[in-house]
């Protein structure tokens, strides 16, 4: 980008965020003419990024085309403690090859994003595992119990008799010493960080460090509409989704969301968002036709115009005419699969890739979602004993073809 006034930077660096505390501290420095260090961290508790992450690794990109550092932090150590925003519940810790195999995937997945030639991207075990029980003990003199407990999921927990760990409480001033190992000036989060981030701003100034700016964006709601995207909950579009389901899953969004689905990831001007609402209030655009683009830019920016129409024309293909996908996995059938004079359908699901597990295919079957050809299969007990090019039907968008071996 063109070089671009303090006051202009942060107009456009504000234009979606919820809370940005404090402007006029944002604006001092920028108005220093120098770099900002500016971080964001993002456990590794899931494989995945999904858009929900998009949201404020899209602002760190923009600040990253302003010309100034970005740090992202892959929290490999946090993800062992296990953030509480949010849990009524303590929940347990992730084991360390857990958290190790899901920090390769955000490795490997950030420059879908971020250019990262020009963005440093950390681990916080490189300053957290090297602190020892002093380090801890200092770093623990940074913040009170009293104002550790306002926080507004342990004040639930503790009317409710619900256990609080000291783990927990560790969590918010583990993330904050990540504000100081790396210096920052300006760290961006979802809402639900937003304790954490002011936390932060206290260890900082602990430490002699000037309080970095934070900045909190919208959290994403997921495919089921209600929950925030997470990937513990399965209401995801992952940035790695093949094409044709990252598009499908998009499509498969309510209506009520899909403008906030362009807005967050999209960012267009509030008046083309004000536009789109007020033409399907009148009727005059289908709601499916607005959904279609959005899925089809989607697509588009991860994957590439050519695959995103692929994406496109397939669904058509199959949602619209009622027609088969073109392509679809195959799953082999030996006689060792038959040898009982057929196969029990769960197993035919699950070994089809169709369902993750024996549990979620007997729901699916009980749910009604599961078809052989033409015929809908409801009792999760049966076995079944299908013929060579049938077609495995799970729900509306998963699909296998059943392939025999003598």
């Amino acid at each position: 980008m063109a070089r671009m006034s303090p006051e202009r930077q942060l107009e456009l660096l504000s234009q979606t965020a919820v809370d940005v505390e404090r402007p006029e501290e944002l604006l001092d420095k920028l108005r220093r003419r120098r770099p900002l260090r500016v971080k964001a961290g993002f456990d590794p508790s899931a494989p995945n990024i999904h858009l929900g992450h998009s949201i404020p690794m899209d602002v760190l990109k923009l600040f990253q085309d302003l010309g100034h550092t970005v740090v992202f932090i892959v929290g490999d150590f946090t993800a062992r403690i296990g953030d509480p925003s949010g849990k009524l519940k303590s929940r347990p810790m992730l084991s360390e090859q857990a958290v190790e195999r899901n920090a390769q995937t955000y490795f490997e997945q950030v420059g879908r994003i971020l250019d990262v030639s020009k963005a440093e991207v950390r681990r916080n075990s490189e300053w957290l595992e090297k602190l020892d029980f002093a380090g801890v003990l200092r770093l623990t003199g940074s913040y009170t119990v009293a104002r550790m407990l306002e926080r507004d999921t342990f004040a639930q927990r503790m009317a409710a008799d619900e256990p609080i760990t000291i783990t927990e409480m560790l969590y918010p001033l583990a993330q904050g010493y990540d504000s100081v190992a790396i210096d920052a000036d300006v760290e961006i989060g979802g809402t639900d960080q937003l304790f954490n981030l002011l936390v932060a701003r206290d260890v900082q100034r602990f430490y002699s460090q000037e309080p970095e700016v934070i900045m909190t964006f919208p959290l994403l709601v997921g495919l089921d509409g209600v929950e925030k995207m997470s990937s513990s909950l399965g209401n995801t579009v992952a940035l790695t989704d093949p094409p044709g389901d990252m598009y499908g899953k998009l499509m498969s969004i309510n209506d009520q969301a899909m403008l906030d689905y362009y807005r967050l990831l999209l960012r267009p001007p509030e008046i083309e968002i004000e536009d789109m609402r007020q033409r399907i209030e009148a009727r005059e655009v289908n709601p499916r036709d607005i959904k279609a683009r959005l899925a089809f830019q989607i697509a588009a920016r991860y994957h590439g115009k050519p695959a995103a129409q692929r994406a496109q024309d397939e669904f058509d293909q199959v949602f619209a005419q009622g027609k088969l996908p073109s392509e679809m996995p195959e799953v082999s059938l030996g006689p060792q699969d038959l040898a009982k004079g057929g196969i029990l359908l769960t197993r035919l699901i699950t070994k089809a890739g169709l369902a993750a597990s024996s549990s979620e295919a007997r729901r699916l079957v009980e749910q009604g979602a599961v078809r052989l050809d033409d015929e809908r299969l409801t009792d999760a007990r049966a076995a079944v004993n299908p013929k060579s090019g049938a077609v495995l039907r799970v729900g509306r968008r998963r699909f296998a073809r059943i392939v025999r071996r003598n």
